[in-house]
Order: structure tokens, then C-alpha cells, then sequence
């Protein structure tokens, strides 16, 4: 058997809005609700299952390969909402993308802060 990532858990004030939220920027179909979770599916069917935290929330960095179409189409999304981007994790190079490996990237923040990001080749790559 090989192993494989299922899912994983994103702490949330509103899991169901952080869900949708993440759904609509990638383009992907609705949160789909499972007990006290909302799951928003991958194309390699990973999961990420928002659930309903209290307190504060330590942000979590989660990134998404995708292809030069679906950064485009992401990237628009993000701009059109007007949400802060960066080229580079910590909030780096405000309002600007990178270029790492020959490829494109970019981060943004979700409603409890965890930070996204979007890249067209994997680090370490090379180009």
C-alpha cells in the first residue's frame, strides 16, 4: 500500500465561511459539510476539513501546486476581492509575486489569518 495524505484539519472561527472562502479563490466546488467539519476537496483527493475553533487560532501555512491557467485565474480572484498579496512567506514584498524555480508564486492571508499560497512549480524544481 502506498501512503498518501487523506486530509488535514484548518482551525476556524467560522468553518464554514473559511471554507468557502478557500473554495471560491480555487475555483473548486462547495465545502462539503461532514459532521463538524467542511471539507474542501483537491484534485488529488486530499481534503482540508475546516473545523470550529475558540480562542486564538495559530496560523498555518498551506500551499497548492497549480498550473499557469489556475494561477491566473486564482491570482485574478484574489486581486478582484482586493485582498493584500506577497511574493514571499512572512508577508515579504507586499503587493508582488515571485518567480522561484522558473515559476510563479504568490501568498495571501484567509479570514484567521492562516497563509496561502499558490505555485506554479515546486520548490526546488529548478529552472
Amino acid at each position: 500500500m502506498t501512503i498518501e495524505l487523506n486530509h488535514t484539519l484548518v482551525r476556524a472561527r467560522d468553518p464554514q465561511a473559511s471554507a468557502l472562502f478557500l473554495a471560491e479563490l480555487l475555483g473548486r466546488a462547495a465545502p462539503v459539510p461532514f459532521g463538524p467539519f467542511y471539507g474542501v476537496e483537491l484534485d488529488n483527493g486530499v481534503t482540508l476539513d475546516f473545523l470550529r475553533a475558540e480562542g486564538d487560532i495559530v496560523w498555518e501555512h498551506y500551499a497548492f501546486l497549480v498550473g499557469e491557467v489556475e494561477f491566473d485565474q486564482i491570482f485574478g480572484r484574489i486581486r478582484a476581492r482586493g485582498l493584500p498579496y506577497w511574493a514571499g512567506p512572512g508577508h515579504h514584498q507586499p503587493g508582488q509575486i515571485n518567480h522561484g524555480d522558473g515559476g510563479r508564486g504568490v501568498y495571501w492571508d484567509d479570514p484567521d489569518g492562516h497563509r496561502l499560497e499558490i505555485l506554479t512549480r515546486p520548490y526546488g524544481s529548478g529552472a
